[in-house]
């Protein structure tokens, strides 16, 4: 592993059908940071990627399971590197200022770097995305409390602790938003800086459906609020359980204090079985939180157990 003022950075690069840009993106990230190993990880391109990416120079690794999510737990879990610089493969991120982001890591000592995009060309950032990108944004900040305000940006910094303590779920783009989430709860230290998003290259094809993966993200946001806020999760559900109970029975209860009868039996039973429900789920949400705080604990214990890369100096 070739090093930069005694530290090991690996350019790590997913890439699916990326013939046209790939070349590109290499030779930039060798102007820029010559001494940095670069990983192609191939998904299955049906195209020249992965040979014109080899003959370039890069290292390329073949990966099956389709999809991003499945690219990025492949490289963490195979790449050894004290800092990590993820970017997409479709040459729409100018990564001229890396040097400047490396020193931003190390000098504040954070955990993770996002690139907030800035395009002045409105090819680059369709308003759906973009507006699809505000609205996860906006979802995740109300619920994690997350100050981050590009959180799909596929431009990304990380340290060693950072990448070896993630555990990667998710299969597909949703996997940006795991990434911030897993910063979030383990509280580490991260930012973002502004960086140029071109347009695609003419003949390049963007592989993000904004309908198809927007839905994917908020249904990972779902599941991840019900696996890291269980208490939170679970206590909304009961809650709202007990509201339709109650309001499905109070016609019945003035019924019974006028009559002393109870005429809609199957009413009745509705209602009792909601109350059941929102205490079983209040319970689990108090069980299952426990486990998401050992779970934290578990992961945590590994992130501390690995030093920032700025103490290795």
């Amino acid at each position: 592993m070739q090093k930069k003022n005694g530290l090991s950075i690996a350019v790590i690069i997913p890439c699916f059908n990326e013939a046209i840009t790939i070349s590109g993106v290499i030779r930039s990230i060798k102007k820029n940071l010559p001494q940095a190993n670069i990983y192609i990880f191939d998904n299955n391109s049906t195209d020249r990627t992965a040979l014109i990416a080899k003959k370039s120079g890069a290292i390329v690794r073949k990966i099956s399971n389709q999809g991003k999510g499945n690219v990025v737990r492949k490289m963490f879990s195979d790449i050894e590197a004290e800092i990590y610089i993820m970017v997409d493969g479709d040459d729409t991120y100018e990564i001229s200022d890396v040097n400047k982001h490396i020193r931003k890591l190390m000098d504040e000592k954070l955990d993770m770097l996002v690139g907030k995009r800035v395009s002045s060309e409105k090819k680059a950032y369709r308003i759906g995305h973009r507006l699809g990108n505000k609205l996860i944004t906006f979802t995740i900040s109300s619920i994690f409390k997350n100050n981050l305000e590009d959180i799909l940006s596929g431009y990304r910094l990380f340290s060693k602790r950072f990448v070896k303590s993630f555990p990667a779920i998710s299969n597909g783009f949703e996997i940006e938003t795991e990434l911030t989430i897993h910063a979030y709860k383990l509280k580490m230290a991260c930012d973002e800086v502004p960086v140029e998003y071109k347009a695609r290259p003419i003949g390049s094809l963007s592989k993000l459906s904004t309908f198809k993966d927007g839905f994917l993200i908020l249904f990972t946001i779902v599941k991840l609020f019900e696996q890291e806020k269980p208490f939170h999760f679970f206590s909304l559900i009961s809650l709202l359980s007990f509201i339709l109970s109650l309001t499905i029975s109070i016609p019945i209860i003035k019924q019974f204090l006028l009559t002393g009868l109870v005429p809609k039996i199957p009413s009745a039973i509705i209602c009792a079985s909601l109350i059941i429900i929102s205490c079983i789920l209040f319970l689990c949400g108090i069980i299952i939180r426990s486990i998401t705080q050992a779970r934290t604990e578990q992961k945590y214990l590994s992130y501390l157990s690995i030093k920032h890369p700025a103490e290795n100096l």
